[in-house]
């Protein structure tokens, strides 16, 4: 019997059955973070399928680069649970173990990720904390003052008093040493949130009307008194619509609130959950954009994915979609590209236009039908319709093509909106992972180094 006969590996597939990219253990990782609701499934794979792969590949990348990742998803994706992940598994291995306390006490930057964290590293079993873990969540403990950890001492499996007690942190002046004794006593200043003044208003004995008019009033005073974060009233924009909130007082905070740090899809989001107030929120989101100059010269080509796997939710408990991402990234890359042609991609190609904001978002989600995910057959249209007559290409999607995706001709960028295992973005393509606007301002920032692509 011969044993030396070579077995070649079977060609990665996407899940809707093309080639696909044959990519490092690396790229892969990547791909599997900086998309990914950590525990949450996608339209073609469960949480519990990408965290196993997540486990599998982090020792086999090199420690620096994990370590570079959690902090680039913690810091520039705004992603919580998934770095803290990463971390968790590079301290199961002694070549990734000496950056672990350091990169715990960078991505940890709220309070409750403390907890979060042990409850994530105590889910194969009740263990002891590792040497650099302890290490890396007593540098994060004191971060927090007061207000932070009473607002997020929340009861659960781990408390942030089981954290302290496990991580041997010490104060560094008396007034820490009072603080996180009022902490492990319980007897922390009740913090002014929105969730703590909804949770108090009305009385258990008093009527549902009672109740439903002191709510209102929380509401209006949370927003009188601008206790509501940006991603608070976004979220929340619905539930002050059904306690009948004085309408202005939404529209002032909407008018006011800090848009820095908030991502496009946000928006698009609370629009479709309050439609009632659309306008406000996009004259929020250009706020959001504000300061991008056109930093795409030239002529650019986008191509959005409305295939039906771009339809599933991001999580179980949110109303976005994954269209919310690339619509969102759409409406930013329509801010920043001088010229810029739109098609949609699904069963057909379809070029929609150029509009602004909330528009762009219509068109985009009206094209077509959201069924299969011919981008193949969608590059040949574009190709043939502009006749190379562009600076770049760049395409939004969860690269779950049904065809054969060929070389872009030019400058391509792939933007992978999901942590699906394979895709087909890689080779001549440039690969980018993520749905923040730290993709955008990646593509930006590589062609001020290397130049715009020639036409």
């Amino acid at each position: 019997m011969r044993l030396n006969i070579f077995k070649p590996k079977p060609r990665p597939r996407t899940h809707e059955g093309a080639r696909a990219s044959v990519i490092t253990a690396e790229q892969a990782l990547r791909r599997s973070v900086l998309s990914c609701m950590l525990w949450e499934g996608e339209f073609y794979e469960d949480g519990v399928q990408i965290a196993g792969r997540i486990h599998e590949l982090v020792p086999q990348v090199e420690a620096e680069k994990v370590a570079a990742l959690a902090v680039e998803a913690r810091e520039r994706m705004k992603l919580r649970h998934a770095p803290l992940l990463l971390v968790r598994e590079m301290a199961r291995y002694p070549t990734h173990r000496g950056l672990v306390a350091d990169t715990l006490a960078r991505v940890i930057q709220r309070a409750d990720e403390l907890s979060e964290f042990v409850a994530i590293y105590w889910a194969g079993g009740r263990q002891p904390l590792s040497a650099q873990v302890k290490k890396g969540l007593a540098a994060a403990f004191g971060k927090f003052d007061e207000y932070a950890l009473a607002k997020y001492d929340r009861a659960g499996a781990v408390r942030l008093r089981d954290v302290l007690f496990l991580c041997h942190a010490r104060p560094v002046n008396e007034a820490q040493a009072a603080l996180w004794k009022r902490l492990v006593d319980n007897e922390l200043a009740t913090p002014d949130t929105w969730e703590v003044a909804l949770s108090s208003a009305g009385r258990a004995d008093e009527g549902e009307g009672k109740r439903e008019v002191a709510k209102r009033e929380v509401w209006e005073r949370l927003l009188a008194d601008r206790k509501l974060g940006a991603l608070a009233l976004l979220r929340n924009l619905r539930n002050l619509h059904q306690a009948g909130v004085n309408e202005e007082l939404v529209l002032a905070a909407l008018a006011e609130m800090k848009t820095d740090r908030v991502l496009p899809f946000r928006f698009l989001a609370a629009a479709r959950s309050a439609p009632q107030w659309e306008q406000p929120l996009e004259f929020a989101m250009f706020r959001s954009l504000e300061g991008r100059a056109s930093s795409l010269l030239g002529h650019t080509v986008l191509l959005v994915d409305v295939s039906g796997s771009m339809e599933a939710p991001l999580s179980r408990r949110s109303d976005m979609r994954r269209t919310d991402a690339a619509y969102g990234l759409a409406i930013l890359l329509r801010e920043i590209a001088e010229k810029v042609t739109i098609y949609t991609f699904s069963d057909e190609t379809k070029q929609v236009p150029a509009r602004r904001g909330m528009a762009l978002r219509d068109a985009l989600d009206a094209s077509q039908p959201h069924s299969g995910t011919y981008l193949g057959r969608a590059l040949s249209q574009v190709e043939a319709e502009n006749r190379g007559r562009y600076n770049r290409l760049i395409v939004i999607t969860d690269e779950q093509s049904h065809d054969t995706v060929p070389a872009p001709h030019g400058r391509g960028y792939v933007i992978n909106v999901a942590s699906n295992r394979n895709g087909v973005g890689y080779g001549p393509w440039t690969h980018v992972d993520g749905w923040s606007e730290a993709v955008v301002d990646y593509i930006a920032e590589l062609e001020t180094n290397i130049g715009t692509p020639g036409v």
